[in-house]
């Protein structure tokens, strides 16, 4: 072998290399930044699993080594704003349900990091149609459940996939939270009076704790420390409400206790409009093809459509269903909401750097931005259209499904 042909195989090892370790460029026909209008004929560039240039493709000169991908629609990797993928698994079964601990009406201290498996089924058939962050943990299924954590839908174990391990603490005002054969709380009224007597608690914990006496300091208390992060204002209240009444009591609680809130579920928020709107809590609006039943039966396909009309911050979610597959996916709920008045871009936003802000990682992720991570979702055609496929998908610069789905 000449000296031409080893330098030759040398410098191909090290393209390959390189684009093994998240050196790569996608050019599509229209990629959607959600920082700015649509380009067309366009480049993403991503090294070292960061975004690192972004601009028409006449503009922009793509490394030598890099992995070249091609697809008509580029868009941001999608963000299922509230799910419980990951903690819930498609077999439906015992051993693959985590998403719910019913011993306990409250529980703020139980951890999704804890729970969540990242090598569910659930989690690959999402990443597959371009879901590239899931934020996702204890479902509405007791007045306080637990904690959720935001992660991506790659990686071997939670620690590789986490993005922030205490995301919110999930909370339940309605028939979730209700207990039968006259457990507490088996009323609304018991249902906020539990949890205001717990927030003081933890106010009292908290104070107690800071004093300068040790001998006077209490134990340490997992479940008071959780709230007390939320009274802080360090972690958000994650509240599912559905009914008007169960709404207006959380925005209650969030004047009375000066906590952060995001609304979960809102089916009839659309009664609440000004109301939410002046409280500047932002909504993870229900999917909108959720079932109407119960407490949802007066939902509607443009709840979402009339909060964005409202001004109000807004995500569409993939939810929890209590039977298989255990979550809708947010690609095909944001397709509906789209058709019936949200359109769209505000559609998309609502899956990508909307639902990144209400989450508190938009520095991160939820658009295609110089220094952000390189996640992004290819498609064939419009990504709402049924007929569309995702034909790959890219997080933090690493290729992770070809597969056309």
């Amino acid at each position: 072998m000449t000296i031409a042909n080893q330098i030759a195989g040398m410098l191909a090892l090290v393209a390959a290399a390189g684009a093994a370790f998240g050196q790569v460029a996608v050019r599509g026909d229209t990629v959607y930044t959600m920082a700015g209008d649509p380009l067309q004929d366009a480049v993403v560039v991503i090294q070292d699993g960061k975004i690192s240039r972004v601009g028409a493709a006449s503009d922009v000169d793509i490394p030598d080594g890099f992995r070249i991908l091609r697809a008509k629609i580029v868009t941001p990797g999608l963000i299922d704003a509230r799910c419980t993928i990951g903690t819930s698994g498609y077999l439906n079964q015992p051993h693959d349900q985590d998403q719910a601990e019913s011993s306990e009406p409250m529980q703020p201290e139980l951890r999704a990091i804890d729970a969540y498996n990242p090598r569910e089924t659930l989690v690959s058939w999402a990443r597959g149609y371009g879901v590239t962050t899931l934020h996702t943990g204890h479902a509405p299924r007791g007045l306080i459940s637990g904690q959720t954590a935001i992660v991506k839908t790659h990686g071997e174990t939670v620690d590789e996939a986490v993005v922030k391990p205490l995301a919110m603490i999930a909370a339940t005002f309605g028939e979730g939270a209700r207990e039968s054969e006259s457990k507490a709380p088996g009323t609304r009224a018991k249902m906020a009076a539990l949890l205001r007597a717990e927030f003081i608690k933890a106010q009292e914990y908290a104070t107690k704790r800071e004093g300068t006496d040790e001998d006077k300091k209490p134990d340490r208390d997992l479940r008071l420390e959780a709230l007390g992060r939320v009274l802080a204002g360090e972690v958000p209240l994650l509240v599912t409400a559905q009914r008007a009444q169960d709404i207006l009591t959380v925005l209650r609680i969030h004047e009375e206790f000066d906590i952060p809130v995001v609304l979960d579920g809102a089916a009839e928020a659309y009664e609440l409009l000004d109301r939410i709107r002046d409280s500047q809590v932002p909504v993870i609006v229900h999917p909108t093809m959720m079932r109407s039943r119960g407490e949802t039966e007066n939902l509607s396909f443009e709840t979402a459509s009339l909060l964005y009309e409202a001004g109000i911050l807004t995500a569409i979610q993939g939810g929890y269903e209590s039977y298989v597959p255990k979550s809708r996916l947010v690609l095909f709920e944001a397709g509906v909401a789209a058709a019936h008045g949200l359109g769209f871009e505000n559609a998309l936003r609502s899956i990508t750097i909307d639902a990144a802000r209400i989450l508190g990682i938009d520095d991160r992720v939820g658009s295609i931005e110089i220094g952000k991570d390189g996640d992004l979702a290819l498609y064939d055609e419009d990504p709402f259209e049924y007929t569309s496929h995702c034909i790959g998908v890219v997080i933090d610069g690493e290729v992770v499904s070809e597969e056309i789905r």
